[in-house]
């Protein structure tokens, strides 16, 4: 009887021994969420006061050891204690004049079934006595506070890497102001990806799992670039034209290089269905979790840069024509030879400014006009009965004096959500930007904006100061929706960034993955681009003259 109830003691220790092990997954990602929390909200570590990467380096060896739930509570618990009494000084008052925005701000994870009930505690009491600071946020603002300790990482040590995906990890955490309009979790993406940062063998091993991360924020903004070492130099070889991805085909809309691209018989409306044997729609997939894009156009736009250019000079390329596909096995070239158009050298068409069209209309190319040409253009076109702003590019910063231009009196165009300081992960609602002012001289005609998918950022934002008119129509298709200012990091192996601010309709609408809603919805076609066309302009004039 006694070997039986030996046995059964036996059977339920190990039974609950091993409900409470815990998976190195697990205490890693716990872990990295403690030492964020920490970095961030405790007096001690968020005043500088204390080297908070090195204390990371130096537990993650203990952590490692953890085998349970209570192992790893104890150690995390420990640590904070270490950093010594934190005073208390709740209730914090929020200032009356604070609006907080709360979508980002999630701390439930204190409750976490891995923490013990101490550490939750220990944790809440630290959220209610939090590090108060006097920064103010603004172009310097450094979201991974002391940024210099990140930029010579040993990305072969396993916790070196730990410490740099942690740091990113956090900063996205609090700072990242469109976290809760992500696809995927970012506690998700944590989990997912901390394996793989653990097994990664090289640096540039290491900046692909990073760049993996970065492609979660659904953010057009973002860009990450690794720099080439000496060991991983590689020769990139270049397509001599440019286009878009139409009905999964990438249509060249624009020659690059006239003699390259003349040799093979390359010209505007050129259709191509594959490239070294792989469809232009497997291509795209093989990209998706590597490019980070607020929707699926911008997504298209930037894929295109990686389909064009190839690691060999020699590259297979179907095109389709007449109904016939042809594979050529074509030469590409370097950089600097493949977006060198010969012919036109010295004899660029410089592109208007603005202009009168037929019918009184007139048109202005927004992204070549610039302040200084502005009085010019309002003097030109005030009598016309409409213009058609081209903001199918990027503006230079000529916003203010045409919408003062276009406005009776002064209205205002959006709103801004800033970090607070005083609050890691939550935001505040900021006064936004105004435009106009009482002018009877203001434009009395109608007002077209053009965009698409290479409207971005001050594209988006100038739009929405144009809309503000009352007469404004937005015609052509979705664009990049992503607005903001935008973070950029910079360290030795890698560049990255993320939009920074969030940007609002005044009346709380979202822009940021949605973009700017045209009116009239019109895109180019493999036709109409092969006949020389520019169907969303014809259907803006179209519209200016039918009022449909």
């Amino acid at each position: 009887m006694k070997k039986v109830i030996l046995l059964f003691l036996f059977i339920c220790s190990q039974t609950i021994f091993s409900f409470n092990k815990i998976t190195e997954t697990e205490k890693l990602a716990a872990t990295c969420k403690v030492w964020g929390f920490l970095k961030y909200y405790h007096p001690k570590v968020a005043n500088g006061e204390l080297n908070w990467d090195n204390q990371l380096l130096e537990k993650l060896p203990l952590i490692e050891k953890a085998q349970t739930k209570e192992e790893l509570s104890l150690i995390l618990e420990n640590w904070i204690d270490d950093l010594g009494p934190v005073k208390e000084i709740a209730p914090i008052v929020t200032p009356k004049e604070v609006k907080f925005f709360d979508k980002n701000f999630d701390l439930s994870w204190f409750n976490d079934k891995l923490f013990s009930k101490r550490l939750s505690k220990k944790l809440k009491f630290i959220e209610e006595n939090r590090f108060q600071s006097n920064e103010e946020f603004g172009p310097s603002f450094d979201g991974f506070k002391n940024l210099k300790n990140y930029f010579n990482l040993d990305y072969t040590n396993k916790n070196s890497k730990l410490l740099m995906f942690y740091a990113y990890w956090n900063v996205v955490e609090y700072y990242y102001p469109y976290k809760y309009i992500m696809d995927q979790k970012w506690d998700k993406t944590l989990n997912e990806l901390l394996p793989s940062v653990v097994e990664s063998k090289t640096p540039e091993d290491f900046y692909k799992v990073l760049r993996k991360a970065a492609a979660k924020l659904n953010d057009t903004h973002v860009q990450f670039h690794i720099y080439p070492s000496e060991t991983t130099k590689k020769s990139f070889y270049y397509f001599p034209a440019t286009g878009k991805v139409i009905d999964e085909k990438l249509v060249i809309t624009e020659i690059l290089g006239d003699s390259l691209a003349q040799a093979d018989n390359i010209k505007i409306g050129t259709v191509i269905t594959k490239i070294n044997d792989k469809s232009i729609r497997e291509i795209i997939e093989e990209k998706r979790d590597i490019i980070s894009a607020s929707n699926e156009v911008a997504f298209l736009d930037k894929v295109l840069r990686t389909i064009l250019v190839s690691e060999s000079e020699k590259v297979n390329v179907e095109f389709l024509k007449d109904g016939k596909y042809e594979t050529k096995s074509m030469t590409w070239f370097n950089y600097h030879d493949s977006h060198r158009n010969e012919y036109k050298k010295g004899a660029q068409i410089k592109k208007d400014k603005f202009k009168l069209l037929d019918n009184n209309i007139g048109y202005v190319n927004m992204g070549v006009i610039k302040p200084k040409n502005v009085p010019n253009m309002i003097d030109a076109l005030k009598s016309t009965k409409a213009i058609v702003f081209d903001m199918r590019n990027y503006p230079n910063g000529t916003f203010g004096e045409i919408g003062n231009f276009l406005n009776s009196e002064e209205k205002e165009f959006c709103l801004y959500t800033y970090p607070y300081s005083n609050y890691p992960g939550k935001y505040t609602w900021e006064e936004g930007r105004k435009v106009g002012f009482e002018n009877k001289d203001h434009y009395k005609g109608k007002v077209v904006v053009l965009l698409n998918e290479d409207s971005i950022s001050q594209s988006e934002w100038t739009a929405m100061c144009f809309q503000t008119a009352g007469n404004t129509s937005i015609i052509g298709s979705q664009t990049a929706g992503a607005d903001g200012n935008v973070f950029e990091f910079d360290f030795s192996g890698y560049h990255t960034n993320f939009s920074g601010i969030g940007v609002y309709y005044p009346d709380g609408r979202e822009t940021q993955r949605i973009g700017i809603v045209p009116d009239i919805e019109i895109k180019p076609t493999i036709l109409g681009i092969q006949q020389g066309k520019d169907e969303v302009l014809e259907r803006a004039l179209l519209y200016i003259e039918t009022g449909k």
